[in-house]
């Protein structure tokens, strides 16, 4: 069957003066849609570097980076560019909104680059924000939001369309452990039959609410481990927040 996300002894080599530093050294990976797998290391250990390469922002050196069967590696800038848009989103730990446009506005910019009408993009986009509880707050600036709500923004708009892939990188970095656990929880809840994602955190407890979890060193794949505890026995009792 074919997987999500699939890297094929994937390496990335970034050239530095007379020296070479590698960034991902012969990584192999697969991730299955249904499934969420957390990425963990020691910082420069090639965590975003991963990202990035499942993401189409930049290209091995060796090896291939497969979407969803999709040789991305092989593929052309503007196709990268539209992979970005349809089918993988991205969740920052700066969140990366728009200040100038509202939170309905950011969440539905995606859909209407990719030639979804203005009114069935904004009953998607209104729909998402009730989903991540920010229904209230659809005509509000990004400066009007607390770092949490910014966060269920990004959230909202990484999984708009028909998005199968998303790849959050430290998305809880700037918030606090009650925050955070709010949006991790809301990342584990998108990823279903037909999506899967990818989080690189370097907390064990957001770690465990995926799937398994994957240890970079020095751009090498060393360990993978299945969670410390099933995702669903860390839910309150009733769906009750945090």
């Amino acid at each position: 069957m074919t997987a999500l996300l699939e890297f094929d002894h994937v390496s990335r080599v970034h050239h530095e003066g007379d020296g070479e530093v590698h960034a991902l050294d012969d990584v192999s990976l697969r991730v299955e849609y249904g499934e969420l797998v957390a990425v963990m290391g020691p910082s420069g250990s090639g965590k975003t570097t991963l990202l990035h390469l499942a993401a189409g922002l930049d290209t091995p050196t060796s090896g291939r980076v497969l979407v969803s069967g999709v040789d991305v590696t092989a593929a052309s800038a503007e196709d990268r560019a539209l992979l970005r848009r349809r089918t993988v989103g991205l969740v920052f730990q700066e969140y990366n909104l728009v200040s100038s446009l509202t939170a309905l506005e950011n969440v539905v910019l995606p859909l209407e680059l990719d030639g979804v009408s203005s009114m069935a993009a904004r009953q998607q986009g209104r729909r998402l924000l009730d989903l991540v509880g920010l229904a209230n707050r659809a005509d509000q600036f990004p400066d009007r939001l607390s770092g949490g709500q910014r966060q269920r923004v990004a959230i909202a708009r990484a999984v708009a369309g028909s998005r199968s892939l998303i790849l959050a990188d430290e998305p809880t970095g700037a918030l606090d452990s009650i925050l955070g656990e709010e949006v991790i929880r809301l990342l584990r809840a998108q990823v279903g039959e037909r999506t899967g994602g990818v989080l690189v955190t370097h907390e064990p407890r957001y770690a465990a609410w995926a799937d398994r979890t994957i240890f970079l060193a020095d751009g090498r794949l060393e360990a993978a481990t299945a969670p410390l505890t099933g995702a669903d026995d860390l839910l309150p009792p009733n769906g009750a927040a945090p």
